[in-house]
């Protein structure tokens, strides 16, 4: 057995900041210590390591290359056809060039920048299953296998979801020669869901997900939520992220995304529906009284141009959220938090709009919504300094901007007062990832990582 007592000037616990706490650490595990017992100072603030409850982990190599007008034209015509579809197009083409080797070493680049940004769990939503040519890969677990090695190597807790993408629209149309290495049968789907729990660990949990209503027919959207991965759960699905989609889901099944779901499946608190974008306010409510997370990925979100998340109206009826950095334009839960929050501002034209007489601070307000959410949406008891496995951050109490802060301003400050990095420490499963800014193993991660993005530009 391991153990270790962790002291902090300040520690966030489920109630709040608490002074001079001792954090007890056993096996990779975290309880509250005992101040006598002698320990080690490990900073003056200490916050829990954030869930990312949404990720891409091939598209971190693409960011930036989407940034130019897709079709021909100067003025508003040309810029309305440049959207999320037209960016969709730019991530097919990525994505076909992409194996196991080069998955593995994007992923593990990424987890590192994840890592020195605060984050301690990733919740990898995957699809990028067979080869470019749509074949099975002989070991039909290859790309998801590359996935789990790349969290290894980087040392961050991954919630790995497999994805079902079985059809091209709404009307159930084959999948284009692009979109063939997605694709899965249920029978096939449910038999690597099934192989990859058996590799379930302390730092590795499997759940699934659905790509998104219109690339899983109803029928094997039931045959999948009657197996036994999906009781256990945890469940994430894109829904509702663009108005074309909504139209669609209109126009052939008669129902909005987020109203068909509900009224055809036990929507609870094991799912996740990413994005949600576009929801009428009584499908706000609907869907906030089931528990589930809403999976919010503002800067994504913002890239792409979906809309924003009506988050006062979600948070008015108790719902439960968190933060996901989705196509990775951005790896930081500050802008993710920060985003949420200004985007709220610009079209309300008010302040402080997460914020209540009950919880004054935005930012601890949107901190501590974010942690309970991901954690939820991880299917892994974490984000709390009083139990679970033993994740923490630990801010760098010496940057200029902290000065002159107490733990009453500390969360704003970080959050809205900056854009240098303060995660200064990281510690995942009781083992110490993070130290004085640098990751372990940065170099050669980034390293490999250079010379395979390369190589897929010369591809290109």
């Amino acid at each position: 057995m391991s153990e270790q007592i962790l002291f902090a000037d300040y520690a966030w616990l489920a109630a709040g900041w608490q002074q001079a706490a001792a954090l007890r650490v056993v096996d990779g595990r975290i309880e509250p210590g005992d101040a006598a017992a002698g320990g080690v100072r490990v900073g003056r603030y200490v916050v829990p390591g954030m869930p990312n409850l949404h990720s891409h982990a091939f598209q971190r190599a693409m960011a930036g290359l989407a940034e130019r007008r897709s079709l021909g034209g100067d003025g508003e015509a040309a810029a309305a056809n440049d959207s999320f579809w037209t960016w969709r197009e730019v991530m097919y083409a990525f994505a076909g060039r992409i194996g196991p080797d080069e998955l593995q070493a994007i992923a593990a680049q990424l987890y590192v920048e994840m890592l020195k940004a605060g984050y301690t769990q990733v919740c990898e939503f995957h699809y990028l299953h067979h080869a470019p040519d749509g074949r099975a890969y002989a070991d039909p677990a290859q790309m998801s296998l590359a996935l789990i090695e790349a969290a290894r190597e980087a040392g961050i807790g991954l919630t790995l979801l497999p994805t079902l993408y079985m059809s091209g629209g709404f009307d159930g149309r084959a999948l284009t020669p692009r979109q063939r290495r997605f694709g899965h049968e249920v029978d096939a789907f449910l038999a690597l869901v099934e192989r990859l729990r058996a590799l379930e660990s302390p730092l590795l949990r499997v759940g699934l997900a659905l790509h998104s209503l219109r690339a899983v027919p109803p029928a094997a959207m039931r045959e999948v939520l009657a197996s036994e991965p999906a009781r256990s759960g945890p469940i994430h699905i894109h829904i509702a992220e663009q108005l074309g989609e909504v139209q669609d889901c209109l126009a052939l099944r008669k129902a909005r995304p987020v109203e068909w779901l509900l009224d055809h499946a036990a929507v609870d608190a094991r799912w996740c529906l990413v994005h949600a974008t576009h929801l009428t306010a009584a499908e706000t409510r609907r869907l906030a009284a089931t528990g589930a997370v809403a999976g919010l990925c503002p800067t994504t979100e913002a890239n792409l141009g979906d809309g924003l998340f009506p988050l006062r109206s979600w948070l008015d009826a108790e719902g439960v959220f968190g933060i996901g950095s989705d196509s990775h334009i951005s790896v930081s839960p500050v802008e993710e938090l920060r985003w949420l929050e200004y985007g709220q501002r610009l079209v309300s034209h008010h302040r402080n709009v997460a914020a209540s007489a009950a919880s004054p601070s935005t930012g601890q307000l949107l901190l501590a919504r974010a942690l309970a959410g991901g954690a939820q949406a991880s299917g892994i008891e974490l984000a709390r300094l009083d139990r679970g496995r033993a994740d923490l951050v630990v801010l760098d109490d010496s940057a200029a901007l902290l000065a002159g802060r107490d733990c009453a301003s500390v969360v704003d400050s970080w959050l809205f007062a900056g854009n240098c990095n303060l995660v200064r420490d990281v510690m995942v499963g009781g083992h110490w990832r993070v130290r004085e800014f640098h990751h372990r193993d940065e170099a050669r991660i980034a390293a490999r990582y250079r010379t395979v993005v390369e190589a897929l530009q010369r591809e290109a």
